[in-house]
């Protein structure tokens, strides 16, 4: 069963053979459609995820209240698994690489500062409600069918305007890119393997690239050789982390390593989106 209230989606990308139910995870009405007693597991992707997000209030709003409103539905009818999307984000300006237990945990934007009281709700019906569950704080991830991220944004940019790119901030903000199948890969073996009643597992790669080298990425898919016009500053926007790397010994331990590391995955995703965008 997908349930989605389809803002960013569409219906015919549901699978052929899934249940379809659309529903607004803000609504506890919707959230009693969508979340019934016969699921085994819920996985909950949903969430507003532009960390420079417009409205801020409304943001942590909405991504806490529908964290809240599924667990809480999953009490009521007694669905005991949940699968949760967090964010790298969650840590904040950290100086190395992040292990799961790595404190403090200090997000630096009020969608990281989201994820993390998300976590701290998981964390109490995982505890006292017996809801196990496994918490993913993602790296970038990257793929077909994304807008709104840094590879769709330059191809469309640089679509429009072959000779010139604006990139925010200096460029040399640097990250690790997951290509959507190792992620979805990797959480299904988490959730297979991971036996905890509450499981985090960080899903990156072993490497990072920075916003630079992604436009000479997407140059290069697109045959194009523009001039590069930065912003300044050392981040893209407001609460934008410059450098993150994770630690992803923990997976690794559990018996997962990713096979694309982060500049395959940042070209496998810029040849795939110009073929939807470009065409």
């Amino acid at each position: 069963r997908v349930a989605d209230d389809l803002s960013k989606g569409t219906r015919d990308r549901v699978p052929d053979g899934a249940a379809f139910v659309e529903a607004d995870m803000t609504d506890p009405d919707a959230v009693t459609e969508a979340v019934t007693a016969d699921l085994d597991v819920v996985f909950h992707f949903a969430a507003y995820t532009d960390t420079n997000y417009d409205d801020d209030r409304e943001l942590f709003e909405e991504n806490t209240e529908m964290t809240y409103n599924v667990l809480d539905r999953m009490r009521e009818v007694g669905v005991d698994r949940f699968a949760f999307t967090s964010s790298s984000t969650v840590y904040g300006e950290a100086p190395r690489p992040t292990p799961e237990d790595y404190a403090p945990l200090a997000p630096i934007s009020i969608y990281g500062s989201s994820k993390l009281a998300d976590e701290a709700l998981i964390s109490t019906h995982a505890h006292s409600y017996g809801i196990q569950s496994w918490v993913f704080r993602f790296a970038n991830i990257v793929g077909p069918r994304q807008r709104g991220n840094v590879v769709p944004d330059f191809i469309e940019k640089l679509n429009d305007d072959p000779t010139q790119l604006e990139i925010l901030g200096d460029g040399r903000q640097e990250k690790s890119y997951m290509h959507v199948t190792e992620c979805v890969d990797a959480m299904a073996h988490v959730v297979e393997h991971a036996n905890a009643d509450l499981n985090v597992y960080n899903l990156g790669t072993r490497t990072t690239t920075s916003v630079t080298r992604i436009a000479d990425i997407v140059s290069d898919e697109l045959g194009v050789d523009p001039e590069y016009v930065y912003t300044g500053g050392d981040r893209g926007w407001t609460g934008d982390v410059p450098k993150m790397r994770l630690s992803i010994e923990k997976l690794a331990a559990l018996g997962w390593e990713p096979s694309i590391e982060s500049d395959a995955a940042v070209r496998r995703s810029a040849r795939e989106l110009i073929d939807e965008i470009v065409g």
